[in-house]
This record gives structure tokens, sequence and C-alpha cells, in this order.
């Protein structure tokens, strides 16, 4: 995954893109190695917003982009809970992939059935379908 740190109104210093690309890293071991991460970090220049530092990170995945953006008075602070909520939408859009997926598969291939048991029954994904025992004799028609 490749990340790219840019500051707006704040310096990005070595340690801080140190820390964004340790904070990542659940996240990199996640997503394609052709995934691009975009974090930006800036500082709001309004002095009655008391949660002034922001960070902003952008998420390129194949067909899909993840967003997350927080804001509180450091921006470490701002970083850590901008990737805790995109490992959780990482984590949801890995889910969902993987659940369409296996029911594309059970969709395309057609139950098999297994063939018939010493008993003679027949068995298909669990669920009888056919006996090939004799019934027990009709009680009421005996009499």
């Amino acid at each position: 995954m490749r990340i790219a740190v840019k500051g707006r109104n704040l310096p990005v210093s070595d340690e801080l893109r140190e820390h964004v690309s340790k904070r990542f890293r659940k996240i990199e071991r996640q997503v394609s190695e052709l995934a691009e991460l975009e974090v930006e970090v800036f500082e709001e220049r309004n002095p009655a917003i008391a949660d002034s530092q922001v960070a902003e990170a952008t998420l390129h995945l194949k067909g899909v982009t993840l967003r997350a953006r927080d804001a509180s008075r450091d921006i470490v602070h701002s970083i850590n809970e901008v990737s805790d909520e995109l490992a959780r939408q990482v984590k949801r859009h890995r889910e969902k992939r993987r659940k369409r997926r296996a029911a594309r598969a059970a969709a395309a291939d057609p139950p098999v059935a297994a063939p018939p048991t010493a008993d003679g029954e027949v068995v298909v994904e669990g669920e009888l379908i056919a006996s090939t025992e004799e019934a027990p004799p009709d009680v009421s028609s005996a009499a």
C-alpha cells in the first residue's frame, strides 16, 4: 500500500510520517499492494473551534473509495481515531466481498447427489431425497 501524507497549515515531520505508517500497518496487511492511502493533516485556524487538529484519510481500493475524518485537540489522537475508523470500514468491506463471493459460488454450483448409501438412501447436502426401504404395511386395511 502506498501512503502519502500531506499537511495543510501544518508542517509534516518525519516523526509524524512514521506514526502514520505505524498506525495504518493493520490496514496495510488487509488490502492490496496497489491500494493508495492519502492522509491529510491540517489545523483549523478558527479560534472558536476547540478541536482544531484535523486528520482525513482516503483509501483508494479497486472499485471503492473509503474515507474517514476526525478532529481533536491533538493531531496524533486525530490520526489514531482516523486509522481505527478506516480499519472498521476495511473489515466491513472485506466481509461484504467474502459473502458475495460465497453466495455467487453457491448459486453457480448445483447440488450434487451423493451415491446411495448402504441402506439405499440418497442424500443431497444433508437432506434425504429418496429411500429404497419398503414402506411399512398399512394397518388400517388389514382389519
